[in-house]
């Protein structure tokens, strides 16, 4: 028996990277997995691989900046899977390269709207299917949401907004039995970061005393356990999975 066993899952961002490897654990662990993602072809091949292995997963087009597209989503999972009672919330992106006073517009709402408001959007919808239920959330934010950096203004502020959205929502929803928690992943191999480990721009051995990049089934497995009842008396944390980096 996994550790979530006939659970109603679903996963924002599902199509690649943290969310992706998500999609997959959860669905090891016993759930059926909605799998949402901007890019629909991504995730429907992530729902494939889900089904090719034994499990139970659909995929769903969804724009998590868009609330109403977001909660239809959320909703037409409910409809074809029964009532949600795990979420995890990965859909994001990254955006900066500039200091604060020369940020674009565009990057700042882009990143606001898409880390922060999509979060709470998600949130939204997951929290409908679980009211009277019970539950659980993980809201994917960053090492970026208890920290500074540099030259990323507006992905921080996004990112802890998540954190303190997630702290926030944990206590006004405890009382319906749902737990919210946050995972703070520090430099994850992904198609996010590729690019910049490949270049030297991020040095994993400078960021954490593990000296690599953390693969995304790392943050997966924590995710896993939070929304498992193994976690049942944890509530409104943010979780560092970095290496040991905030540690230093």
């Amino acid at each position: 028996m996994g550790l979530l066993q006939d659970k109603v899952g679903l996963v924002t961002g599902g199509g690649s990277g943290i969310g992706r490897a998500t999609a997959q654990r959860l669905a090891q662990e016993g759930a059926s997995v909605a799998v949402l993602d901007l890019n629909l072809a991504n995730a429907e091949a992530v729902a494939e691989q889900i089904r090719e292995r034994g499990g139970i997963a659909h995929a769903f087009g969804c724009d998590v900046s868009n609330k109403s597209a977001t909660l239809a989503a959320i909703a037409e999972a409910a409809e074809r899977f029964g009532p949600i009672d795990v979420a995890v919330n990965c859909a994001g992106i990254g955006g900066g390269g500039a200091a604060f006073a020369d940020l674009s517009d565009d990057i700042w709402d882009r990143n606001l709207g898409v880390n922060l408001s999509g979060v709470r959007n998600s949130m939204l919808g997951e929290i409908r299917q679980m009211r009277g239920r019970g539950g659980s959330i993980v809201n994917i934010s960053s090492g970026a949401g208890l920290e500074g950096v540099a030259w990323l203004s507006a992905y921080v502020a996004s990112k802890h907004g998540v954190v303190g959205l997630t702290k926030s929502a944990a206590l006004d929803h405890a009382a319906d039995g749902i737990r919210i928690n946050a995972i703070c992943p520090g430099v994850i191999a992904t198609p996010m970061t590729q690019g910049a480990l490949d270049a030297g721009m991020l040095d994993p051995a400078a960021l954490s005393p593990m000296k690599r990049p953390g693969r995304p089934e790392e943050v997966a497995a924590a995710a896993a356990w939070l929304c498992s009842d193994e976690a049942s008396y944890v509530t409104g944390i943010a979780m560092p999975v970095d290496g040991g980096h905030l540690a230093q």
